[in-house]
């Protein structure tokens, strides 16, 4: 099992990037006072949306894939990223956490972004008593990062998020579509402890996992503070026929996809052969495993900087759920 040994304040929230460089991290205080700007840069991961000309000029943009939940309920499920604090950090995450991008006016979009993607949403929780309109891209909300000090950082990127209610991944986005951009797939071996209805069973298994969180793993691990990504098990779904995945919608909001920008790579004990890659009805591209399509399950989130509050752990194996079954994939 991964462990991390932090040395970061975690309620201060302190970046473990120099505070001299340009700030992305600012926390949401105050109504904006002018319409955003939405630009595309490049990255690790692809051509990406950041801010545009302004304050956070070159900040990366994020989109949680659980806020589609607002959508496919018609309004009734709230935001996944939402002003409650009862989570490790006990910090908002739409002001904190994940400072939610604001506009006063149509958001304009500058060279390489998708206008006909470009929209808005209102949020009454983001700053309370007061009505706020923040920037969406493909129907989705937009975000900038608390370690994301700087312009061009995606400390962000592939965060398999236990913070946001419910969890989700916290995804780059890219411009010509709006779909998430999270470059290659790492696919790797994990033995972690086996949970069964949230309580342990005292055994623990070595499955395949997906390597999440790769972007503030990677930041924090300059410092000397980690060890690695951290890996979430994967699962295979019984409904799951011809290379082709029954789980979508609500269901994936449960269990989310593993996302692959291409061919997914291999760690250690992992056969690459054994890899490959389907399409997804909207455009997206998920890994798969000897033909089946791997997930993860929303209570095997995982943070880096806090893993003794959210430690990586199996709690979807066996379950039963949409009308199939989940399995993990022993190794």
């Amino acid at each position: 099992m991964l462990s991390f040994a932090v040395v970061i304040v975690v309620p201060q929230l302190s970046s473990p990037v120099s505070a001299q460089a340009p700030s992305c991290s600012a926390k949401v205080t105050a109504a904006p006072t002018g319409p955003a700007t939405i630009s595309a840069a490049s990255s690790a991961y692809g051509t990406v949306l950041v801010v545009g000309s302004g304050e956070y000029s070159g900040c990366s943009l994020y989109a949680l894939t659980t806020d589609e939940l607002h959508t496919l309920t018609s309004g009734k499920a709230p935001f996944a990223c939402t002003d409650a604090t009862d989570n490790a950090f006990k910090a908002s995450c739409d002001t904190v956490l994940w400072p939610a991008l604001l506009t006063d006016g149509a958001p304009i979009a500058e060279r390489g972004v998708n206008p006909t993607l470009l929209g808005t949403v209102t949020r009454t929780e983001v700053l309370p008593g007061t009505s706020v309109q923040q920037v969406t891209y493909g129907g989705l909300p937009l975000y900038r990062f608390i370690f994301d000090d700087a312009p061009g950082q995606t400390t962000g990127a592939n965060l398999f998020d236990p913070v946001t209610l419910p969890p989700g991944v916290w995804y780059l986005v890219g411009p010509s579509r709006g779909r998430p951009a999270p470059g290659q797939a790492l696919i790797v071996q994990e033995t972690a402890p086996v949970y069964q209805g949230g309580k342990p069973t005292g055994i623990s298994a070595t499955v395949l996992a997906a390597s999440e969180s790769t972007g503030l793993s990677g930041e924090v691990a300059a410092g000397g503070n980690s060890d690695g990504p951290v890996s979430v098990p994967v699962y295979t779904f019984s409904l799951d026929k011809g290379h082709q995945s029954a789980c979508q919608g609500m269901c994936a909001m449960a269990w989310s996809p593993v996302l692959t920008s291409r061919s997914p790579e291999a760690g250690t004990g992992v056969d690459l052969h054994q890899l490959g890659m389907i399409a997804r009805p909207d455009g997206t591209h998920q890994v798969t495993f000897d033909g089946h399509p791997l997930y993860m399950f929303h209570t095997d989130a995982s943070f880096p900087l806090i893993t003794a509050a959210y430690p990586t752990s199996i709690n979807g194996a066996g379950v039963q759920a949409f009308g199939g079954l989940w399995l993990a994939v022993q190794l």
